[in-house]
């Protein structure tokens, strides 16, 4: 055990005194070479032995991150880690003359490198790669690794947006020297993606490298480049769920103005309501969107769900002057009853109570409006005179036995200027002391006289009591016939009236069906876009 030790210190004794005579000497030696090199080096010309020969850079680009996609201005700004790799023909040496040194660091400006720049840069300040040191093996070939944040032009199609997929070009060649000088090759068949950080609103499904001979019109010799295009997936999760669904959810609401009862007031307002809300989703699009002429696809929905919006607004206006027609309105025509009231409430399930989708309630037709051509006015008949006063169902008795209570009310509808009903006469009539006089019999003496005259008193008194019972008679009729002409006219206004409400009604259904069926298949057309 004590043996064991004794040759571990002496291990590391002799460690501790050669590490530092070697690692002098290849600091000596490197030094050396370094002087060797560049003693009569310069970095102006291109390193050939042969001015006509062609010098070949081999470009290897990886992509690392995505930092940003301004879809708005069009630029795609990434972080690149660029390798470049071209032969020095003025910086070998014999590795064995050196004590074995096969590779020196030394910083880029030392040494001649290639004008490789970024076609589509897009920076304000034109920045180029970071200037980093430079690896040189011994037999020349030199080693350029830079890291460069771009910000390059992108051609943004923002037609499918929010499930768009967009693919920008990053254009590499030199900027002096043409293809008979100086020929870029590619390294890979794509860029390098091993060590990209995930974005969390892109997905990156490749970036393969292409090579390009272009011949301007300014020049006649070509000029190589390589393009390497980025292929990218927008994640929509984002824009889905901030910006379309709201949407959706808001356009359901535009049909349900149609079932909102005409008398709550508030069916206007729920479509313009719904107007300003999908109006300040449309400002929130266009703010991140080029303004170009390509409508976005949500763009496009916008637009499609306001039209039916202010188209569903005005149809409610429309429907509403429809329900509030008044007693002076027009009958529902016979098209109008036969193709709305009948086909399309059974369609749209608009029943009256009582009614169902088997059995539809049969209308009620208003019995004939009977006047009795055989009475006379003003308390004179005709030839059936004893049939008009004894026309009622119920007899005589029946009328006698209500005259006690309705007196008062036909003494206060009669009037002096004429009697009441549809017919009235320019004789006078009233009641006098219990006594219905007529004034249509003529007057003799000043004084008024009943229809029976020239008798004597006891006679008289009898023909006053017989006309008085008749003319009360029909004077209950005719006031009973007016009120009877009042409610059959008030039945039929309510009837008119209530079948334009009704008509409003189904319209209100059959649009809310219609408009229900558009924004579904709007919305499902939208969605299937995200699938």
């Amino acid at each position: 055990m004590k043996r064991w030790r004794t040759q571990m210190l002496c291990r590391l004794l002799l460690c501790v005194t050669i590490l530092p005579t070697c690692w002098c000497a290849q600091g000596k030696y490197a030094q050396k070479l370094l002087t060797d090199l560049f003693t009569n080096y310069t970095s102006a010309l291109r390193p050939v032995e042969d001015t006509n020969t062609i010098l070949n850079v081999t470009l290897q680009v990886t992509l690392s991150q995505i930092i940003d996609m301004d879809e708005r201005n069009q630029i795609l700004t990434a972080y690149l880690w660029i390798r470049q790799v071209w032969f020095d023909a003025h910086l070998k040496w014999n590795k064995d003359d050196y004590d074995g040194l096969d590779t020196i660091r030394i910083p880029c400006s030392y040494v001649w490198r290639p004008d490789i720049v970024l076609y589509n840069n897009a920076d304000d300040h034109f920045t180029g790669s970071m200037d980093t040191n430079v690896v040189i093996r011994h037999d020349g070939q030199m080693m350029w690794d830079s890291p460069a944040i771009t910000k390059s032009s992108c051609k943004v199609d923002v037609s499918y947006f929010p499930f768009d997929a967009q693919q920008c070009r990053f254009t590499y060649g030199s900027w002096t020297y043409n293809g008979n000088q100086l020929d870029i090759l590619n390294a890979m068949e794509s860029a390098d993606l091993a060590d990209l950080v995930e974005n969390v609103e892109w997905v990156v499904l490749g970036m393969p490298a292409n090579k390009n001979i272009v011949q301007y019109g300014c020049c006649a010799d070509p000029y190589p480049d390589v393009t390497f295009t980025l292929k990218l997936n927008r994640r929509a999760s984002f824009y889905v769920y901030n910006l379309l669904i709201p949407c959706v959810m808001i356009s359901f609401l535009a049909p349900l103005g149609f079932y909102l009862p005409a008398d709550s007031g508030e069916k206007v307002s729920l479509g313009v309501t719904v107007m300003l809300a999908l109006t300040v989703f449309q400002l929130l699009v266009a703010e991140i969107m080029p303004p170009s002429e390509n409508v976005p696809l949500i763009g496009k929905y916008y637009i499609a769900t306001m039209t039916m919006i202010t188209t569903s607004t005005a149809l409610t206006i429309f429907i509403m002057n429809i329900h509030h027609c008044g007693p002076d309105a027009k009958p529902v025509p016979k098209w109008a009853k036969k193709v709305i009231l009948q086909y399309m409430a059974r369609m749209c399930f608009v029943y009256e109570v009582g009614e169902n989708c088997l059995s539809p309630q049969s209308e009620k037709e208003e019995p004939p409006l009977v006047r009795n051509t055989n009475c006379g006015m003003n308390g004179q008949a005709g030839p059936g005179r004893e049939d008009c006063v004894f026309k009622m169902e119920t007899g005589h008795e029946a009328v006698g036995s209500s005259y006690a209570e309705e007196r008062e009310d036909v003494d206060q509808a009669m009037s002096p200027i004429g009697s009441i009903g549809k017919n009235p006469t320019s004789n006078y009539s009233a009641w006098k002391h219990g006594i219905y006089m007529s004034m249509d019999c003529g007057e003799a003496g000043g004084q008024t006289r009943c229809r029976k005259g020239g008798v004597s008193d006891g006679e008289r008194r009898d023909g006053e009591v017989s006309c008085n019972s008749q003319s009360s008679e029909r004077m209950v009729l005719r006031n009973i016939e007016y009120i009877a002409n009042c409610y059959r006219d008030q039945r039929a206004t309510q009837k008119r009236t209530g079948e334009w409400k009704k008509v409003a009604k189904v319209l209100d259904r059959f649009f809310m069906w219609i408009f229900f069926i558009m924004v579904f298949f709007l919305s499902l057309l939208i969605m299937g876009k995200a699938i």
